[in-house]
């Protein structure tokens, strides 16, 4: 049977088609493999479904589960398998045994010849368009030798191709090494993989190993299960997506801050805040997001460290009332717990926003939070390039906090990605005159001009203040500036 590629079986499972760019070719035999627990059974069942609920005829053979436990399985998703044939294990067991004990060949040569037939005949009677075997190392074990059990998958998938038949063979990697004869033989493979951190649940990963004649997007995809089945967050490529807008300015409603910035923040760009912690670093991005939601554009902040409840606080203490925002809807403030969450999942939650809400500003509150998600630091640098890219490419302004390490003298960040950052923003503790001071500074802008000045920042009942350039002072962003003389005016500003 001549196969075309552009002919696709969807899946039924959220983002493995976009994965897969549309689906599985059709008339195919593919291979799902994983340990035990990574979610293989529900894909099959997710697979049948959908062609269920598409008018096609579906059969599941299962080897490995009595037809009691996999209802079981289909009921804790909330799914019924009525209208989806099903071979179980005992119908197998009952259909050998009544053949007799044999002579003159093995057992299980003779085992395996006749759970091949039953399957085959199912199959010729019911006609169905899709089918799932569960699971592989059955067959394995019965086949006994690599030559007899290549043999047999053979003629699975020449049998099944004659009948149109896009099949799942599912495989909980029961061999040593990897299947190779089964691989060479399966026209795609996907991989379910769940990776232990040290705190938190499994990192769920899932990637297309192979797929005949079909571009599909390479990688480990994050997903989940939950009530209802997989959801897969395809890889974020930025490269595939590009959205016209206007480079505009977003000013935070303090006019000596916005000074500071050369005008403001542009729309389309990443920002970065870096200081210690308590140096006003989350309240800059809250007047950011303030002023944005009310010129009346939509704003999600999403908070990792702390609770909305003391964010909100906070912000009411120095005059940011972000509660109306809140309440209006056009200010989404999300507590995200980086040890329930897979990066994967948290962009596609943003890419979401961004196309379908119309997101103007994301704020990420802190990215140390965001750094837990992450199970390797490199990761994390390539996570956040495509996000940022792709971001910045909807016409989005991205704003990032980032606590450094220690407060007063040399500071260290867990990591640094301050080249990724389109302007980056240091707010510093600095001692003078016998008390412990805050100041603000723009190291870099890409997108216009800023000042180079080092400005007091106060915080207090007052609101937010960007005082005068300290240019009394020398090595501020030290922490322990030296006193060059002259007014001090700036120094005393907010006494």
């Amino acid at each position: 049977m001549t196969i075309n590629p552009e002919d696709k079986c969807t899946t039924g499972v959220p983002g493995l088609d976009e994965i897969l760019r549309g689906g599985l070719p059709k008339a195919c035999l593919y291979l799902i493999e994983g340990q035990p627990g990574v979610g293989k059974t529900t894909l099959a069942m997710q697979f049948l479904l959908h062609g269920r609920d598409a008018g096609e005829k579906c059969l599941y053979v299962t080897l490995s589960e009595s037809k009691v436990e996999l209802l079981a399985v289909a009921r804790s998703h909330g799914w019924s398998l009525d209208r989806i044939s099903i071979i179980e294990l005992s119908t197998v067991a009952q259909a050998i045994g009544e053949k007799g004990a044999p002579t003159l060949f093995q057992s299980a040569e003779v085992e395996l010849t006749q759970l091949t037939r039953l399957i085959m005949d199912q199959i010729d009677r019911e006609k169905p368009s899709r089918v799932v075997l569960d699971s592989l190392s059955e067959v394995r074990l019965l086949a006994q030798s690599p030559v007899r059990y290549r043999r047999e998958i053979l003629r699975l998938k020449q049998r099944m191709s004659e009948l149109a038949c896009t099949v799942m063979i599912l495989d909980d990697r029961s061999a040593a090494g990897t299947d190779v004869q089964v691989h060479s033989i399966v026209h795609g493979a996907i991989s379910l993989n769940a990776a232990p951190l040290k705190y938190g649940v499994f990192r769920r990963s899932l990637a297309v190993t192979k797929l005949r004649g079909v571009s599909f997007r390479e990688g480990n995809h994050d997903y989940v299960i939950d009530r209802g089945g997989l959801r897969v967050f395809g890889r974020l490529v930025a490269a595939d997506h590009h959205a016209p807008f206007l480079r505009e300015l977003a000013q935070s409603g303090n006019a000596a801050l916005d000074s500071q910035l050369g005008g403001g923040l542009h729309y389309g760009t990443s920002n970065l805040i870096i200081g210690p912690a308590g140096s006003g670093k989350s309240t800059i991005c809250a007047m950011f997001a303030h002023a944005a939601a009310a010129r009346g554009e939509r704003v999600d902040y999403y908070i990792f460290d702390e609770t909305r409840a003391t964010l909100c606080q906070r912000a009411a203490d120095m005059h940011i009332d972000l509660a109306p925002h809140m309440e209006s809807g056009r200010l989404r403030v999300m507590q995200v717990d980086p040890a329930e969450i897979a990066p994967g999942e948290l962009a596609a939650r943003m890419r979401a926003a961004v196309e379908g809400d119309k997101v103007r500003l994301v704020i990420l509150d802190s990215l140390n939070g965001y750094l837990n998600a992450m199970p390797h630091e490199d990761a994390l640098h390539l996570h956040l390039h495509e996000l940022l890219t792709y971001l910045n490419q909807q016409g989005v302004m991205t704003m990032m906090v980032l606590a450094q390490h220690g407060l007063i003298g040399p500071m260290g960040a867990p990591i640094d990605i301050s080249y990724l950052a389109d302007t980056v923003v240091v707010t510093r503790f600095f001692e003078a005159l016998g008390s412990v001071r805050k100041a603000i500074l723009i190291i870099k802008k890409r997108s216009g001009p800023h000042e180079g000045t080092v400005r007091e920042l106060t915080m207090s009942e007052r609101g937010v203040t960007v005082g005068q350039a300290l240019d009394d002072f020398q090595g501020v962003l030290t922490g322990v500036p030296a006193y060059l003389g002259g007014t001090r005016g700036s120094a005393k500003k907010g006494n």
